[in-house]
């Protein structure tokens, strides 16, 4: 009684002893940003900018989050003063001290 043809093709099926190694590697390579530290002058000129918007502003900015920086456009929706929080359409909260760029388009 020989194997069966379906048991004999299994042997020729790819085999990944290290299952989700790749998968853990390549997220390894994402790199992280450091986070910025700045300049007493450009806190003062981001500071100024941020009294200039209002709601249904739109907006690009950069800004901290999840050890990356990452810019985006969006339309103000909320300010809130005493949380120091923007917030954008979307529902999209950023904190005044993770942003590091912003202006009114």
């Amino acid at each position: 009684m020989g194997i069966s043809r379906e048991n004999r093709a299994r042997q020729f099926l790819p085999f990944d002893a290290l299952k989700g190694l790749q998968e853990a590697l390549r997220e390894k390579e994402i790199e992280l940003d450091e986070r910025k530290e700045l300049s007493e002058e450009s806190i003062e000129e981001l500071s100024t900018r941020l009294q200039l918007i209002e709601r249904g502003d739109n907006v690009r900015l950069t800004y901290y989050h999840q050890k990356k920086y990452i810019t985006i456009e969006g339309k103000v929706i909320d300010i809130k003063v005493i949380q120091k929080k923007l917030i954008l359409e979307g529902d999209i909260r950023i904190n005044f001290a993770d942003i590091i760029y912003v202006e009114i388009i």
